[in-house]
């Protein structure tokens, strides 16, 4: 169990949950009093999981013993958790035991099939540190040629730092949502392998250059979040707003990414005839 993590993601999922979004005939809301924090108070969440308010101030303090299951499922619905922020804090709870020290990094026959299909659509496989571990000729002929790359410099994480200004958020982020994605990402990634020195070392890297990844790491945000629009400023096509779309493998921990752009939209014209060759 680690109750450091467990007080901390507590406390930033009851900060982010605004009481508009709780019923005030459940927990009896004192709307009359003025709100110095964000979000639900600690009194309110232990009414809304009737549990003792002392001890659920005592688990946001890391000094409570392990919560029951029953405990945890009563917190994940006062918090109006998601199922993956449920999975994540049985993990903080040690109630789900850590995987392998590094991820899982084999990719099946069928993902690679899959990736060779998709042809012109750019598209390559992360496992749980965000290393690339196979892609098509359209991501290669999109972004970089991967296979020229240190195997260590195929990861999402490390190219966001190096392409930075060519690879960027859309205008209208102004939270750096890539950036907020990876700290979820590798967040969870954390909590499933806690021995791996890799996965720290991406962290420490990655905040260390970004204050949006740094903010979403101290938020303990863990939802997945499926699509981003990128804009892409690339040397032959210009200014390229694509969607980069992210799904889970079935049956590995892998992820496809994938970028596409708005049909008819002058970028999916010049996506269309830069990659129609590549595949």
């Amino acid at each position: 169990m680690s109750k450091t993590g467990l007080a901390e993601f507590l406390r930033r999922r009851r900060e982010a949950l605004s009481p508009d979004r709780v019923p005030a005939a459940a927990v009896h809301l004192p709307g009359q009093r003025a709100r110095r924090t964000p979000g639900l108070r600690r009194e309110e969440v232990a009414a809304l999981a009737h549990v003792s308010v002392s001890y659920y101030e005592r688990l946001e303090q890391a000094r409570a013993p392990r919560p029951s299951p029953e405990v945890l499922a009563a917190l994940g619905t006062a918090l109006q958790l998601t199922a993956p922020e449920r999975e994540h804090l049985a993990r903080l709870a040690g109630y789900v035991p850590p995987d392998a020290d590094t991820p899982r990094r084999q990719v099946p026959a069928d993902a690679l099939r899959l990736l060779d299909r998709l042809g012109p659509i750019p598209a390559y496989l992360v496992d749980e540190r965000q290393d690339i571990v196979a892609w098509n000729g359209a991501s290669a002929a999109l972004i970089t040629d991967f296979g020229l790359l240190p195997e260590e410099e195929r990861n999402t994480v490390r190219l966001s730092i190096r392409l930075g200004a060519t690879f960027c958020s859309a205008p209208a982020d102004t939270e750096g949502a890539f950036a907020r994605q990876m700290a979820s990402q590798l967040r969870t990634a954390g909590i499933r392998h806690p021995a791996d020195r890799i996965l720290g070392e991406l962290v420490n890297e990655y905040a260390a250059q970004s204050p949006a990844f740094a903010a979403g790491w101290r938020d303990h945000d863990v939802r997945p979040v499926p699509v981003l629009r990128k804009i892409l400023r690339h040397p032959e096509l210009g200014e390229l707003e694509l969607d980069r779309h992210t799904l889970l493998v079935p049956g590995t921990d892998l992820q496809l990414v994938m970028y596409t752009a708005e049909p008819g939209s002058p970028s999916a014209v010049a996506l269309a005839r830069h990659t129609s060759g590549s595949g």
